[in-house]
C-alpha cells in the first residue's frame, strides 16, 4: 500500500501555521494551529480532526508541501471518524465501482479525459475541440475517485487509483487533458503525494481552453459581462493552474469582479457540507457565497466543476445572476452560443 509523503519536522518548524490559521471554518492562532498538526503527525488526537469540513483548502495553504489535508484524511480514517454516515459513505464508494462500463472515442496519443461526468458528453463541441476530439475517455474505470477523500477513505483511492493510471497506460496516451479539475488533481497533485507513478502527462482544461481561445482569437467577440467565478474545493489541489481563470476571462471580454470570497479565500459550494454536516452549514456558506456575488454585481456565475453547477446554478439563478459552465463562456466568446 502506498504511504503519505509527510515530514512532521516540517510541521514542527513552520513559520506561519498558515495551514490551519487561513482556514474558513475553524479560526486558530499560529501557535494552536502548529501544535495540532504536530499531534496529528505523531498520530494523536486532535479536535481537527473531529472538525475539519473537507473543504481541501489547507493543501493550497501550506506552502511547504506538506499535505495537511491529506494527513488529516489519513488520520481520520485509522481513528475511524466518520465524516458521513456510513450508509451514505458506502453509497459512494459503491458508485465509483470500476465494473467494466466505460465510453472511448478514437483515442490517440492525446486524450480528453471526461472522468465520470457524463455532462462533458454533450457540452463537448465545436472548435475548441476539434483539435483534440474525439479522441477521448470516459467512466468508471478511469474515474480518478479522489471524491473519496472527503469520506476519510483514502485506502479507496491508493486502492483503486493505480488499477485506474493502468488503464490509461493500457491506451498507449502521453498526454491526458482533464475536464474535471478533480482528476486532474489526482495525476497532478495527490498520485505524487503517494508516490504513484503517472506514465502520462496530465494537463488542465483550463491550460487547454486558455491555448485554444490563444489559436482562435480572431473569432473572439469580447463578451463585456460582470461575472463571480465559483471555485471548487477540487482546485485547492491545481492552484498552479488557478491563474487560467483570469488570463482566460481576460481574453474573452469578462470582468471578474473583486469580491470578497474568490481565489485563496473561496467558498465552496456547499455540496458536499450539506450531506455530510448538515444544511444548516451548507446553507450558511451558500448564503454568503451568493451575497458577496450579488453585493459585488456579479451578472453572471462561472463554474468549473458540473456538480458546484448542479448545487448552485438554482440559487444564483433566483438572484438574477445567470450560471454558465467555463466551456460553455467560452464557447460563447467565439459566437458558438
Amino acid at each position: 500500500m502506498y504511504s503519505l509523503k509527510f515530514d512532521i519536522n516540517v510541521c514542527q518548524t513552520c513559520p506561519t501555521g498558515d495551514c490551519l490559521v487561513k482556514c474558513q471554518y475553524l479560526h486558530l492562532d499560529r501557535d494552536t494551529a502548529v501544535a495540532e498538526m504536530v499531534k496529528i503527525g505523531k498520530g494523536e488526537d486532535s479536535f481537527v480532526l473531529n472538525d475539519c469540513v473537507t473543504c481541501y483548502a489547507c493543501e493550497e495553504y501550506c506552502r511547504r508541501g506538506n499535505h495537511p489535508f491529506y494527513l488529516i484524511t489519513e488520520q481520520r480514517q485509522e481513528k475511524r471518524i466518520l465524516t458521513a454516515p456510513r450508509a451514505i459513505t458506502r453509497q459512494w464508494i459503491n458508485i465509483g465501482e470500476p465494473q467494466g462500463k466505460y465510453r472511448l472515442g478514437e483515442v490517440n496519443k492525446r486524450a480528453l479525459s471526461f472522468g465520470f461526468m457524463p455532462e462533458f458528453l454533450s457540452w463537448v463541441e465545436g472548435r475548441l475541440f476539434e483539435d483534440v476530439m474525439p479522441s477521448y475517455i470516459f467512466g468508471q474505470e478511469f474515474f480518478c475517485n479522489v471524491v473519496y477523500i472527503h469520506f476519510a477513505e483514502t485506502n479507496i483511492i491508493k486502492e483503486r487509483l493505480p488499477r485506474v493510471i493502468d488503464n490509461f497506460r493500457k491506451l498507449g496516451v502521453r498526454e491526458v487533458i482533464f475536464l474535471h479539475d478533480e482528476c486532474y488533481g489526482a495525476f497532478a497533485h495527490l498520485a505524487p503525494a503517494y508516490g504513484i507513478e503517472v506514465p502520462f502527462k496530465p494537463i488542465h482544461y483550463y491550460e487547454y481552453l486558455y491555448r485554444r481561445l490563444t489559436e482562435l482569437k480572431d473569432l473572439i467577440r469580447p463578451l463585456n459581462i460582470r461575472a463571480a467565478y465559483q471555485r471548487p474545493c477540487s482546485s485547492r489541489l491545481s492552484s498552479d493552474q488557478h491563474h487560467f481563470v483570469r488570463d482566460i476571462m481576460e481574453l474573452i471580454g469578462v470582468h471578474l469582479v473583486e469580491r470578497t470570497y474568490q481565489d485563496e479565500n473561496a467558498l465552496c459550494c456547499g455540496g458536499i457540507l450539506g450531506m455530510n454536516y448538515g444544511y444548516d452549514l451548507a446553507h450558511e456558506v451558500q448564503q454568503r457565497n451568493i451575497d458577496d456575488m450579488k453585493a459585488h454585481g456579479a451578472e453572471a456565475c462561472i463554474f468549473n466543476c458540473p456538480a458546484c453547477q448542479s448545487t448552485l446554478e438554482r440559487l444564483v439563478a433566483k438572484q438574477g445572476i445567470e450560471p454558465m459552465h467555463m466551456i460553455h463562456l467560452c464557447r460563447k466568446a467565439i459566437g458558438e452560443m
